[in-house]
């Protein structure tokens, strides 16, 4: 896949972006992506940022078991994982394609979960990795994709409309402790 250059300004040029599988060459700059996250005392979004990956080479061969459906719990489908990279060098989000739907899936998680690193954030970041995740989707063969996020999380809604999403329900999930929200997006 090709990198994007998003837009700079007069003061900072623009910068490449490129959602590229998981690297060992990258794997500092995944674990301080990691880091991040927990520094803030968010939670882990995607999911497979909660994967150990002190031993990187562990974690790309379970990542990509994962997208062979390979040792899967139960109830989970194969996904694949993809870290977008600014210019070639630093992980500043991370994406997980879910090949297919459950009832669990559908009801939250849905096709596609992504993550931007908090210092990386309102730089179109968030845009750019579903966008190009979105691609990955069509490549799959996937007519359309589920995004869900909580109704609170206005900024993911934003990015998920900007990409195309139409909402199609809202629940509140006593689990959660939050209305969730669900949007489709073509990309046939």
């Amino acid at each position: 896949m090709n990198a994007t250059v998003l837009p700079g300004s007069d003061s900072m040029p623009g910068r490449s972006i490129e959602l590229m599988a998981p690297s060992a060459t990258l794997a500092d700059s995944y674990r301080s992506l990691v880091t991040e996250f927990t520094a803030a005392g968010e939670a882990p979004v995607p999911f497979v940022l909660g994967f150990e990956h002190r031993d990187i080479d562990a974690l790309l061969a379970r990542l990509a078991d994962c997208s062979r459906g390979i040792g899967l719990p139960g109830g989970f489908v194969p996904h694949s994982t993809y870290w977008l990279v600014r210019d070639g060098a630093e992980v500043v989000g991370v994406s997980n394609l879910r090949h297919g739907l459950t009832p669990r899936l559908h009801r939250e998680g849905g096709n596609i979960g992504y993550g931007i690193r908090p210092g990386a954030r309102r730089q179109g970041l968030g845009r750019e990795i579903l966008r190009q995740t979105l691609q990955r989707a069509r490549e799959f063969g996937l007519g359309r994709v589920l995004l869900t996020c909580g109704k609170a999380n206005e900024a993911s809604a934003r990015v998920i409309v900007a990409n195309g999403g139409t909402l199609d329900s809202e629940e509140w999930l006593p689990d959660r402790g939050e209305i969730v929200q669900r949007y489709w997006i073509s990309v046939a």
